[in-house]
């Protein structure tokens, strides 16, 4: 029994007595006897009273193991007794009404109603959860309009913040980079390395409390600007419950009328170079799954590229449709170990509100990098075509022609997507050669090569995501960066049909 190998604790009213423990052994032809007072409930653990005993009493290393089988046995069979023995006692109270009978039964049947999972009560829901519930009845209403138009103007709000922020930050650098400059033609003549360094540690403390100053006010005015805007989806939510309100199409007209139309941060959209295809996979029972193959750039997934105020209204409302559902959208963006700096891809991701930190993922080390293969997620609301943002940690080992199957940037892609089996994301944009952009090594034998080990990894983990999800149909697509060549493209494209085994159709002709 596992009381044999692990700490005794003494359950709450149980007497503890002192029972005599008695092991008898032989050693040549003579008869031994080793007497032992243990403590019932045992405090401790038997295996050092186990080891105590043989050293104490200088045992022959051959009983080593029958003292310990007696010794465990011994001690279970006591503590049994013993709580039989406490059991009937109280038995025995209840048959001279020494306990209130009744008042004994219900606090025994609130206790196990407590602990069984059946009797449990429902929870409450969530602020979240009712939220979701009535955003989700909104936008699929002729609110959806009036909705996407305030979250607009949110978001055209925050980008001027943010313009106006990196424009003082560029003016502060640049005169530091004066100021350094003329200390710099000083150093040996009149200033030394020290003044350099002290000069340097201000210029650091100023653009800090510049950076501070400035994320505290965006951050001011994306909690101002939630507050208002659940106020005021949860009011005319409540206003459209009644039919007899004159109000609600006022108040939507009022809000539709108000789409800001200058300084809209809007994207032209480029060429796109698409392939898609439809694969079965698994061992038995084989589930469909779409894969597509694109050539654009990954923050393509993330702004609205339109120039007309009509396209970025489709695309908008079309996330946002499938924004509290189980229809998520998913996008791998590569990044550095830094969490807390946006410098390189991160300060291009718009950063508008509506977008949410999960860093569960990261662990309690310091919470200011991470790991290659390990990732933090981010959610999001008003992106251009995605939800979720897995943020992955990469190093420049990705850029080697050498990675294998192991590689913590592969293994990280399988963590990926086992939390988008458990999170309801069924569409996953993956990039396909593990970077972003192309440089002079990256040959065409080096894109071959990448793209062949992350096709069959991918197919190895999209396999295992039956075992994970029940086999749930999925769509991933592979991207590919902007500036790789049609060529290398349409080569790519030809890899992953033989690779995944693609479905295609079968014609059948008869002969008479």
């Amino acid at each position: 029994m596992l009381m044999s190998t692990r700490m005794k604790e003494n359950p709450a009213n149980f007497r503890p007595s002192k029972k005599t423990f008695v092991f008898n052994f032989k050693t040549g032809q003579q008869s031994c006897v080793l007497t032992a007072p243990i403590q019932i409930p045992m405090q401790g653990s038997i295996n050092d009273l186990h080891g105590r005993l043989m050293l104490l009493h200088n045992l022959p290393y051959f009983v080593e193991n029958d003292l310990k089988n007696s010794l465990d046995q011994f001690v279970d069979e006591e503590t049994k007794k013993n709580y039989d023995k406490e059991s009937e006692a109280a038995l025995e109270k209840l048959k001279t009404n020494d306990v209130c009978t009744e008042q004994f039964i219900n606090t025994w049947a609130k206790a196990y109603h407590e602990t069984t999972l059946e009797y449990a009560r429902p929870e409450e829901p969530s602020w979240d959860e009712d939220f979701a519930d009535v955003y989700h009845d909104l936008i699929h209403s002729p609110a959806s309009e009036a909705l996407l138009n305030l979250e607009h103007n949110y978001f055209v709000r925050v980008s001027e913040l943010i313009s106006e922020r990196d424009m003082e930050l560029k003016k502060l650098q640049e005169r530091h980079s004066v100021e350094m400059d003329k200390v710099m033609q000083e150093l040996g003549k009149t200033l030394t390395d020290q003044d350099v360094n002290l000069v340097a540690a201000q210029h650091f403390e100023s653009q800090q409390v510049l950076e501070n100053k400035w994320a505290n006010e965006l951050k001011q005015l994306m909690a101002i600007q939630k507050q208002e805007y659940q106020e005021w989806v949860i009011k005319l939510h409540q206003d459209m419950q009644n039919p007899n309100n004159s109000t609600v199409s006022e108040e939507i007209k009022v809000k539709q009328s108000q789409s800001t139309v200058a300084n809209e941060r809007v994207f032209e959209e480029r060429p796109l170079l698409e392939e898609s295809f439809t694969i079965h996979l698994g061992a038995q029972l084989k589930t469909m799954h779409n894969l597509r193959l694109m050539r654009a750039d990954v923050l393509d997934f993330c702004k609205h590229k339109r120039n007309q105020r009509s396209g970025v209204k489709l695309q908008r409302l079309q996330t946002a449709l499938s924004l509290y559902s189980t229809s998520l959208c998913g996008l791998v963006l590569l990044v550095d170990n830094r969490i807390n700096s946006y410098s390189g891809i991160k300060r291009e991701l718009p950063n508008g509100n509506g977008g949410n930190e999960d860093k569960s993922k990261i662990g309690e080390r310091n919470p200011s990098n991470i790991l290659p293969g390990e990732f933090y997620t981010t959610r999001h609301s008003n992106l251009s075509e995605v939800h979720v943002v897995f943020h992955l940690c990469v190093d420049d080992n990705v850029r080697s022609s050498n990675i294998t199957a192991r590689d913590p940037a592969i293994m990280g892609l399988r963590n990926i997507l086992k939390v988008c089996c458990t999170h309801d994301i069924t569409t996953i944009t993956i990039p396909l050669l593990l970077v972003h952009d192309m440089s002079e090594e990256m040959t065409i034998p080096w894109c071959l090569k990448r793209a062949e080990l992350v096709f069959k990894c991918i197919k190895g983990f999209m396999m295992e995501m039956a075992s994970w999800d029940g086999g749930t149909s999925r769509t991933v697509q592979f991207l590919v960066p902007q500036s790789i060549s049609e060529e290398m493209f349409y080569q790519l494209s030809n890899m992953l049909p033989q690779i995944f085994r693609v479905s295609s159709t079968l014609t059948l002709t008869s002969r008479r």
